[in-house]
């Protein structure tokens, strides 16, 4: 394995997810479970895989809906279903999980720990001859699932502290078909070979970042308020 293809492919994550760390930093989460919920992210390409080939088998279609059901199900639902049982599985049940906030931090450490060993594998084995491919998924993959990752735990946020039983449910079901949704159309634009839906990638990039910050922006200020209002109360 050569060093600095290694870490042009690890990089990007622990740029994330450093910066996602600093953050939350009025009521930071323990290292333990984040450093948990990583590595159990990463862990998840062994599942992952295996569900992967299973449905690749039965892709029976041709041309665009071959494209649409492997972005859309092969890697699209499987992905974010295992990244999302990593949060609902660990840090969602402990008592740290406090805030909205917390369902995009560990969100976001589920989805790079996915994308660290991706990005490894892509980077340093399967690409390792094309120099191109560790920036073009630093600029664009790594964070792309950086964004689904804030997706899924905004909702899951949304789900875990709302008093509505019914609005709740319908949160935890976005937590996972919204990640799908933006994963898909993200593989999906890539995979087609159609001009007119090629030229729509950049544009959508900019707009899953641009909706994303937001809900990130947002729980940052609820969470700075929260410590006000415990501190007041105090």
């Amino acid at each position: 394995m050569e060093l600095r293809l290694f870490i042009i492919a690890i990089t990007p994550a622990i740029d994330i997810i450093f910066g996602i760390y600093l953050s939350d930093k009025y009521d930071r989460e323990p290292l333990k479970v984040l450093l948990l919920t990583y590595l159990l992210g990463a862990l998840t390409v062994i599942p992952i895989i295996i569900v992967e080939e299973i449905l690749l088998s039965f892709n029976i279609f041709g041309g665009t809906l071959s494209n649409l059901y492997t972005a859309f199900i092969v890697a699209g639902f499987t992905e974010e279903f295992f990244k999302r049982e990593v949060i609902l599985r660990i840090p969602y049940k402990t008592k740290y999980f406090n805030e909205k906030l917390d369902g995009i931090v560990y969100g976001v450490f589920s989805s790079m720990g996915f994308a660290t060993v991706e990005n490894i594998v892509y980077v340093v084995y399967r690409y390792a001859n094309n120099p191109h491919v560790g920036l073009y998924r630093g600029i664009f993959s790594v964070p792309a699932h950086a964004v689904f990752g804030i997706t899924m735990g905004y909702y899951l946020s949304l789900a875990k502290f709302d008093t509505d039983r019914i609005r709740a449910r319908k949160n935890m079901r976005r937590s996972l078909y919204m990640p799908i949704l933006l994963h898909g159309t993200f593989n999906f634009i890539l995979m087609t070979n159609i001009p007119q839906l090629s030229i729509l990638f950049i544009p959508y990039v900019i707009y899953i970042w641009w909706i994303n910050q937001r809900k990130l922006s947002k729980f940052i200020y609820d969470s700075r308020h929260r410590i006000i209002d415990i501190e007041r109360e105090e």
